[in-house]
């Protein structure tokens, strides 16, 4: 552990104060013609953040994780659960095992949604159809089924049922325009949708999410849910829909 005197406190503020700076006027050239504001503020990142959402109107909330100081821990602690559960607007989350190709991360060819069937995650189907169709993509509609012990389940008449389910979620209409297929797939759940948007070559994957039980902080232990485990290690952006 690092101990730091207070009269070092000053220095270390203007440093980081230095290298914000720099950063935003890194992304003032990046982003030039094309219509924005940068802003800088502090506080407790989800407060500032539901502030932002709220004054400006947000209908998207995008988060990066390739920060070179401690911002990659945003991923792995309960600041990344609070943001994508507490969220109004959808959350884009690129991770850090995304692979580096800025020029395609906005081009969706396979489009991946997973869900349990849950009101929760049913939530973010919407926005799979409509991407999907917006973007003449593939649409993968995927239901993980925990592999039950031997002889406990029909686990053939079960997945029929399944997929029938997910051929349910697409309206007759949409389902041309966004070219849907349908699986069950066996195992754990983060795991097999992990490996199945490898195998797709996915380039996003849709999750709808439920909202905090009780207040997320840092003091609190991080469950790793499903959606965590996905978010944390998926090699394509991750799209979060609060239920």
């Amino acid at each position: 552990m690092l101990f730091m005197s207070p009269e070092s406190w000053p220095a270390l503020a203007a440093e980081e104060e230095g290298r914000a700076r720099k950063e935003v006027q890194y992304l003032e050239e990046r982003l030039q013609g094309i219509p924005h504001s940068v802003l800088m503020r502090e506080g407790k990142v989800w407060e500032v953040l539901a502030q932002l959402i709220e004054e400006q109107d947000i209908d998207l909330l995008v988060v990066g994780t390739h920060g070179r100081t401690g911002i990659r821990k945003l991923l792995m602690g309960s600041i990344a659960e609070e943001i994508f559960r507490r969220a109004h607007c959808p959350v884009l989350t690129v991770g850090p095992n995304v692979l580096d190709n800025p020029e395609d991360l906005a081009e969706f060819h396979q489009i991946l949604f997973a869900t349990d069937f849950s009101e929760d995650s049913l939530a973010a189907a919407p926005y799979a159809i409509s991407l999907a169709q917006e973007h003449q993509a593939q649409l993968s509609l995927l239901h993980v089924l925990e592999r039950p012990e031997v002889g406990t389940v029909d686990l053939e008449a079960n997945a029929a049922f399944l997929l029938h389910r997910l051929k349910e979620l697409v309206p007759p209409e949409a389902e041309l325009c966004c070219h849907a297929k349908y699986f069950v797939e066996f195992g754990s759940p983060a795991d097999q949708i992990l490996e199945f948007a490898k195998n797709r070559r996915a380039d996003l994957i849709i999750l709808g999410v439920r909202r905090p039980q009780r207040r997320l902080g840092a003091s609190t232990r991080l469950v790793k849910t499903t959606v965590h485990n996905v978010v944390a290690h998926a090699r394509c952006p991750v799209l979060t829909v609060r239920g």
